[in-house]
């Protein structure tokens, strides 16, 4: 039996579109086929045929929509655009879209005139038309008819293949982009060009301009335009404020002192904290927020910021900015009750910075490592509401005791005054003295009880309730008593009052949680609550690691530390378990002695046992070594230093450079204080249902949304429109937000504009 190959059923020099479908293209037009049966066919010119061929194929899954692009000889985006016309207009909406102008002429007689006034000014055209928000074409065409015209400059290479491009978007999709028109009829440019600085730039690098000031250019769609309201927040934490007192400006350049800082923390909310960032948000994008014409670059930020900590004065930054915190001007509500002093309440924590490079750092304990390791240590203040007050370097192997008597007068000069303030920390800071010595320098202690203490019984325990701000209940189980603890070695004690909670959600396992503070006006429930508010510094950490960097080294030089400092000696620990192990033996054979002893002195009923010397000291050989053992080791621990030089324990550690950390860290509390101030007013200020839940993910949203900027520096005002949020209910929210922030007439830095902010409906 013979073999034929089957006949093919497509033209061969039809191209495949897929395995199914296959498009034959000539000068007569266009047909298409599917298993061999013609589908469609168009005559040549006819582009509302051969689109609906298209969309056709990928409607009924005779291909794969990359397929029939690339059948077509187009992309993906377009076939998915036609398929979208069609859907909403028919084979109608397939047809060639008309070229020009979609709206009215923008060449009124009031723009008419500007532009000729603006040619008298020794402006060149391609200025002229960035100034008004016009093309290059449409300058030309009204000073055509002027005389004498202004030289124009001729048109390059760029311009004609960006015109070129235009027309060919306007063909493919039918459309073609014009300005934004706003409510009120003003048309702004779609991304217009920010205002060229070539002469400040010039200046500048002959140190003869102090720093460029803002200037907005009036533009539409402008990426990053969220970030203009965080500056309300960002004013309110005093960072710019206080850098200015501290610092005073920069050295002659482009980028003033202010400009530096306001990047860092918009760049910080954009999600790029570190400097390394800036090559990850796009320059011009982020420079129209700042009023230039482009945002600066890594190593510029970078020489800026060493120039700031080179000063070694991040520290009074900081200590400034806390002052400011603790002492607002007006009312301040926060997550605390409804305009609580932010002073009130302060909680202390250390935080540990792991550190992987190749310094000599000296080891800390990492809780979230579960074991030793290079790192930095810092002790951290925030408010009730958990915001970050204040962050100091503690020194390597600094307990927190001994960081909390070290704080105090500094707490106290941010303070200004003599308010008594409840301080909340956990049991690293334990220590009765301390508990003395803060509540005679007024400060109230408010921390867990350390060491096993005996539970107290049912009957001293009552039922307790408490409404949070957030309008949750809490109900306790709580007892209120007085202890007494030893201050010293000497029989002085401190009193103070303990707060127990039950906690009995399990009868197997319920335990007893003891509070301890010396506050004694505070309502028991009161108590519990705010040492649960501790939490709230925790939280910030874990969002300042994912969002902020926190743990990020932002300077990795290096010096050597203090030879002389005195630091625990680690024979010291060792003689101590020395110690230990001795009595633990001395103990064995003082057991073992009496047990020989005891056996000697009790004889089987009738017989008779004479215990000679010899016999009690044969029982009792092994109690007197383990003695002299435990005697000799106790001398050793007692001769031992407890601490020596750093020179003699580890000789050649080193210390990181801490200026450019505290200065970054200074950033970054404005920038964390920023967010939650912003998610703050969004849970008070407006009606979003999801706030306490939403709060802080809807304002990371909006801070990165596109919109408008339209400055009008007669009114003083400068207009942000952001574009709309992706929900309904997203964007009723940021429209009540914009009415709050528009309230607190904020100017932006190194300008006289007033910032209003309006947000978009979509229609």
């Amino acid at each position: 039996m013979t073999s034929q190959a089957p006949l093919p059923l497509t033209p061969a020099t039809a191209a495949p579109i897929g395995a199914a479908a296959a498009l034959l293209e000539d000068v007569d037009g266009g047909r298409v086929f599917i298993h061999g049966e013609l589908a469609y066919a168009f005559d040549a010119g006819d582009a509302v045929g051969r689109r609906l061929a298209a969309v056709q194929l990928v409607r009924i899954k005779a291909a794969s929509l990359a397929d029939v692009a690339a059948g077509f000889g187009v992309d993906e985006t377009t076939v998915w655009r036609w398929g979208r016309r069609a859907t909403a207009a028919g084979v109608a909406g397939l047809g060639p879209g008309r070229r020009g102008p979609k709206g009215p002429s923008k060449l009124t007689g009031e723009m008419v005139a500007r532009i000729i006034g603006l040619s008298g000014r020794d402006m060149s055209l391609r200025a002229i038309a960035r100034t008004v928000g016009v093309s290059l074409d449409s300058v030309r065409r009204v000073l055509a008819d002027q005389a004498p015209a202004k030289e124009s400059e001729p048109a390059t290479g760029d311009d004609e293949r960006a015109d070129d491009g235009d027309d060919a978007a306007a063909d493919l999709d039918g459309e073609q982009q014009r300005p934004d028109t706003s409510d009120d009829g003003g048309q702004l440019p779609v991304l217009a060009d920010p205002a060229p600085r070539h002469a400040e730039r010039g200046m500048a690098r002959w140190g003869l301009l102090e720093h460029a000031h803002p200037i907005f250019t009036p533009s539409s769609r402008v990426p990053l335009a969220g970030l203009f309201l965080a500056l309300p927040g960002l004013a309110a934490t005093g960072l710019l404020g206080c850098a200015r007192g501290v610092f005073g400006p920069l050295p002659n350049g482009f980028y003033g002192l202010d400009t530096v800082l306001v990047e860092a923390a918009l760049r910080a909310l954009a999600g790029q904290p570190r400097a390394e960032g800036a090559t990850r948000v796009d320059p011009i994008a982020l420079g129209r927020v700042l009023g230039l014409d482009r945002a600066p670059e890594v190593k510029t930020i970078r020489r800026k910021l060493h120039l700031l900590a080179g000063t070694g004065k991040a520290g009074e930054l900081i200590a400034a900015m806390a002052a400011r915190h603790l002492n607002p001007i007006g009312t301040r509500t926060g997550d605390g009750a409804a305009d609580e002093d932010p002073a009130a309440v302060l909680y202390v924590d250390g935080h540990v910075r792991a550190y992987h490079g190749r310094r000599k750092i000296a080891k800390t304990h990492l809780s979230r490592l579960k074991f030793p390791a290079p790192a930095t240590v810092e002790t951290w203040i925030s408010d009730a509401a958990g915001d970050p007050v204040m962050v100091v370097m503690s020194e390597p192997g600094a307990s927190l005791a001994g960081e909390l008597r070290r704080l105090l007068p500094d707490l106290r000069a941010a303070i200004g005054d003599d308010r008594r303030v409840l301080v909340g920390f956990d049991r690293g800071g334990w220590s009765p003295a301390l508990f003395q010595h803060m509540a005679a320098h007024g400060f109230d202690v408010l921390t867990w009880r350390k060491g096993h203490v005996d539970d107290l019984p049912a009957t001293e325990f009552d039922e307790h309730t408490l409404i949070d701000e957030a309008g949750r209940t809490h109900t306790w189980g709580l007892a209120d008593t007085m202890v007494d603890l030893p201050t010293d070695d000497k029989g002085n004690t401190v009193t103070l009052r303990q707060v127990t909670r039950l906690d009995d959600k399990d009868d197997k396992d319920s335990k007893q949680v003891h509070i301890l503070t010396t506050r004694v006006d505070l309502h028991a429930a009161d108590v519990v609550y705010r040492m649960g508010g501790r939490w709230r510094l925790e939280n910030a950490f874990r969002y300042g690691r994912i969002h902020l960097d926190l743990d990020s080294h932002d300077a990795y030089a290096a010096s050597d530390d203090d030879p002389d400092r005195l630091v625990p000696n680690p024979a010291k620990k060792k003689t101590y378990k020395a110690v230990i192990a001795a009595r633990t033996a001395h103990e064995q054979a003082t057991t073992a002695a009496d047990q020989a002893l005891a056996e000697l002195r009790t004889p089987a009923p009738g017989a008779t046992v004479v215990i000679t010397n010899a016999d009690y000291n044969a029982a009792t050989a092994g109690q007197r070594v383990a003695e002299t053992a435990l005697a000799a080791a106790e001398q050793v621990h007692q001769d031992t230093p407890a601490r020596l030089p750093l020179r003699e324990v580890n000789p050649g550690q080193q210390v990181l450079d801490s200026q450019m950390k505290l200065l970054t860290h200074a950033i970054k509390i404005a920038a964390f204080n920023t967010t939650t101030a912003l998610a703050r007013d969004l849970r008070i200020h407006t009606g979003y249902a999801r706030a306490n839940k939403e709060a802080h993910t809807l304002i990371r949203h909006v801070l990165t949304q596109s919109g408008d900027i339209h400055p009008d520096a007669e009114a003083g005002a400068l207009t942000i429109r952001l574009d709309p949020m992706p929900t309904r209910r997203a964007t009723v929210a940021i429209a009540q937000l914009c009415e709050h922030l528009t309230a607190t007439k904020t100017v932006y830095p190194d300008t006289d504009l007033v910032l209003r902010y309006e947000i978009k409906t979509r229609r």
